[in-house]
């Protein structure tokens, strides 16, 4: 019997698979009637089934006949048109001026992806990418894998923001360092900046020379109004000018997460830069996939284009988001009745789909073990996985 061979891949390394689907396998293998997935942000209706939205509904009814055509290598041009107007603002000098670069990306990750390889090649392969502590956690991976240094910054506290901790690596940064922010419903805090913040954010951005790159997963989930979850972006972009990028998705406020449908945009200072952008951006989307999946990206222009379903997907919204922040008050309601011991005002004072409530490992576990409720990274909860019946 003769020997193994050795392997051509005896120096990969075995990676550790990630926290959050395994939390969410092993929540799918607990036969628990009463279980309750707090892990993923995905938004369930009051009997934990994915909720379909009306304005989606619609939408797919008015796509069903489209053909499977290859798309453009940049994407649906419909889709990147109104998206783009969507995030920036119909009235954005940056859209009206043509300084927009856009590309369809595979939803958030992607956008992400193609951001920063796109930055690294304009700002150079020595250039840091600073994220929030906490952050979502494939942020740091991403950035990683396209071979830029991340460093990490203390975001928040148990009361908020930690502006003391932002504004003084804002301020240490070097010049062209690029800054990951949550546009809206920080992941996983839940502790959004304020309009005036965001100003004195942006005017120190601005006079260090650094890049800002929004994340942009949750507008309209954050307080049911796009434009006022976009606020960040169209503050940086057009009243202080300067250049950005967005990483777009539409897998939270469309209901679409299995279509991976996003966008990654760049706001520069001439056409002509925007122009030499884009096709950089082509050419990478070559490359790596040769060009998009379709159907998501046509249900997105579907709503966006037609007025009455546009209208159907703003009351969508409303919906999804009114019902986070009572879910939010219920959990507290109970807790408090309950006569739980600490302090809970932090789950009705953060925004989005999730809340970090400061639990301890070994509190976690004892959850998990005695009650089936299953939660991430030790105290990370995402409030869209309750509803009104498991709130206690």
């Amino acid at each position: 019997m003769s020997s193994v061979s050795p392997s051509f891949f005896e120096v990969v390394n075995y990676t550790p698979p990630d926290a959050i689907f395994e939390l969410t396998k092993t929540y799918n293998a607990d036969s628990t009637a009463r279980k309750v997935n707090l892990g993923q942000g995905t938004y369930k209706d009051e009997n934990g089934n994915p909720w379909i939205l009306p304005a989606v509904r619609s939408a797919k009814e008015k796509i069903k006949d489209f053909n499977h055509e290859y798309l453009p290598i940049l994407g649906l041009p419909l889709f990147r048109e109104l998206a783009t107007g969507l995030v920036f603002g119909k009235h954005s000098a940056a859209v009206q001026e043509g300084r927009i670069a856009s590309c369809q990306a595979l939803s958030g990750t992607g956008a992400l992806h193609i951001a920063g390889t796109i930055l690294k090649q304009a700002l150079g392969r020595d250039t840091t990418v600073y994220i929030t502590n906490p952050s979502w956690s494939n942020h740091r991976q991403v950035f990683e894998s396209i071979g830029l240094a991340v460093r990490e910054f203390n975001y928040s506290t148990s009361a908020g923001v930690n502006m003391q901790s932002l504004i003084q690596t804002l301020n240490e940064a070097a010049p062209k360092s690029v800054f990951v922010f949550h546009a809206s419903a920080h992941n996983p805090s839940g502790w959004d900046c304020s309009p005036d913040q965001w100003k004195y954010i942006g005017a120190i951005v601005k006079e260090r020379q650094l890049f800002p790159l929004f994340d942009a997963a949750y507008l309209g989930l954050t307080s049911g109004d796009y434009d006022r979850d976009a606020f960040a972006i169209r503050y940086f972009a057009d009243e202080l000018g300067l250049e950005i990028a967005v990483c777009l998705s539409f897998a939270k406020s469309m209901g679409l997460y299995g279509e991976r449908v996003g966008l990654c945009a760049f706001s520069s200072n001439t056409p002509t830069i925007a122009a030499a952008v884009e096709s950089s951006l082509a050419r990478l989307i070559r490359v790596e996939i040769s060009n998009p999946p379709a159907f998501g990206a046509r249900i997105v222009a579907a709503v966006l284009e037609d007025e009455e379903v546009y209208a159907q997907w703003r009351n969508d919204l409303l919906t999804m988001s009114s019902r986070i922040a009572e879910m939010r008050w219920q959990l507290y309601q109970g807790l408090i009745e309950l006569g739980t011991p600490g302090d809970w005002k932090r789950i009705t004072e953060q925004k989005g789909m999730f809340c970090i409530l400061g639990l301890t490992p070994d509190q976690v576990l004892h959850l998990q073990k005695e009650y089936h409720i299953y939660m991430a990274e030790s105290s990370r909860v995402s409030i869209a996985g309750l509803n009104g019946s498991n709130v206690r």
